[in-house]
């Protein structure tokens, strides 16, 4: 017997993704036009699933991405246990070939294991990954069997991997994508399996404009 399902999905598209900027905790930016239809997409193709209730961040661009739920009526709540890692100085900055140079040489740190590494001002996978156990407790603890949470790429590398068990070390397999779809389902044991990896079904007709 199914317990809990999660449909975890990344926020649309902003003007700071477009560019290649990054954002952040730190930068609270909307949703560009593309990202509401990005949002609409999603809304659209998923507007009949019973979800018990929404959660999103402590970030705009989250529940800008899960508006047309909220419309509906559903019960809803920002969760800011859930918000994005904060990239310190990085934050609002281009992504110029040093500091893209930069960017790999930090993955690389935590990828052997060194997850107490954290940009100048910022915090480290190990920091962050604490508070988004508080978040997914909290929600969990939540009545209601279904449930839509919209947050940020980092930080959903960090919530699947403590969700699924796996070392942080390896965050980087669960791959995102603006508006990507992961579908968890929890059994009776509390454990739960991927039914849905990064899906963007929902996305092909904006492909094709």
């Amino acid at each position: 017997m199914l317990t809990k399902k999660i449909y975890l999905i990344r926020h649309g598209q902003t003007e700071y993704n477009l560019k290649g900027v990054v954002q952040g905790s730190g930068i609270d930016a909307p949703l560009n036009w593309n990202g509401h239809k990005q949002a609409a997409a999603f809304f659209e193709h998923y507007k009949n699933v019973p979800f018990d209730k929404v959660f999103y961040t402590g970030l705009q661009r989250t529940r800008q991405s899960v508006q047309g739920f909220i419309d509906l009526g559903i019960p809803h709540e920002g969760v800011p246990e859930l918000n994005e890692i904060s990239w310190g100085r990085y934050e609002g900055v281009p992504m110029t070939k040093e500091e893209n140079n930069y960017y790999e040489f930090m993955l690389a740190r935590w990828s052997s294991g060194d997850l107490d590494y954290a940009i100048e001002g910022g915090e480290s996978p190990s920091k962050v990954a604490i508070r988004m156990k508080k978040g997914i407790d909290y929600i969990l603890s939540q009545e209601g069997d279904v449930f839509l949470i919209c947050m940020h790429g980092r930080a959903m590398r960090i919530l699947l991997s403590g969700i699924m068990g796996y070392d942080l070390r390896y965050m980087d397999v669960f791959l995102h994508q603006n508006l990507g779809l992961y579908l968890l389902s929890q059994n009776e044991l509390g454990s739960f399996r991927i039914e849905k990896y990064n899906c963007a079904e929902h996305l092909k007709e904006l492909e094709l404009l």
